[in-house]
C-alpha cells in the first residue's frame, strides 16, 4: 500500500493528471487482457533483466502484445547475454514484487536500473502502468510519463523491440 501511495504522491507533486482504474490482481499481460475495463491508451509490458554478470540491470518497456528478443536486444545496447533477474533482485532493486513490475518501481531504485522503451511507444497518446501494485492501472499521457522518467533521473534509452 505504501509502495502504491508513493506513485500517486509523485505524480500529483509533478502536476501529472492519470486516471485510475482498479481491477483483481494480474500476474501478467494474458490475464490483463482478460478483464472487462475500457482503457484508454496502450497497455505496456515491463520486463526487469539483467546481464550475464549481474551487475547491470534493464527495465524494459514495450507493448503489450510484442515479444521480446534478448539476443538481439542485448546486440542493441551492446550487453553480454540477457536473463530475466530473479524476484530477490527485482525487489533489491525497485521494491516490487512479480505481476507489479512497473516503471513507477523506478521510485524505490537509486538510479541503479538503465531504462530501455520500445520506441514505437512514441506513438501514442496515453499508456498504462500499474501503480506498484497489479490490482490498479493508471492511464497517463506519453509526455507526462517521459516527465516522470525525467524526474526519476535514471539513464533512458529507446531501442527497437
Amino acid at each position: 500500500m505504501e509502495n502504491e501511495m508513493r506513485v500517486y504522491e509523485a505524480l500529483n507533486n509533478l502536476g501529472i493528471v492519470y486516471e485510475k482504474h482498479a481491477h483483481i490482481p494480474v500476474y501478467t499481460i494474458e490475464q490483463a487482457s482478460l478483464l472487462d475495463l475500457d482503457l484508454q491508451g496502450r497497455h505496456c509490458k515491463n520486463l526487469f533483466i539483467r546481464d550475464k554478470s549481474g551487475m547491470k540491470h534493464y527495465l524494459v518497456i514495450v507493448e503489450d502484445s510484442k515479444k521480446v528478443d534478448f539476443k538481439n536486444l542485448a546486440e542493441q545496447i551492446n550487453s553480454t547475454k540477457l536473463s530475466f533477474a530473479s524476484e530477490e533482485r527485482l525487489f533489491q532493486y525497485l521494491g516490487l514484487k512479480p505481476g507489479a513490475v512497473s516503471p513507477f518501481g523506478l521510485i524505490n531504485d537509486n538510479k541503479k536500473v538503465e531504462v530501455l522503451i520500445d520506441e514505437d511507444l512514441k506513438n501514442y497518446q496515453e499508456i498504462g502502468f500499474h501503480p506498484n501494485i497489479n490490482t490498479v492501472t493508471l492511464i497517463l499521457s506519453y509526455f507526462d510519463f517521459e516527465r516522470f522518467l525525467k524526474w526519476c533521473g535514471n539513464k533512458v534509452a529507446y531501442v527497437k523491440l
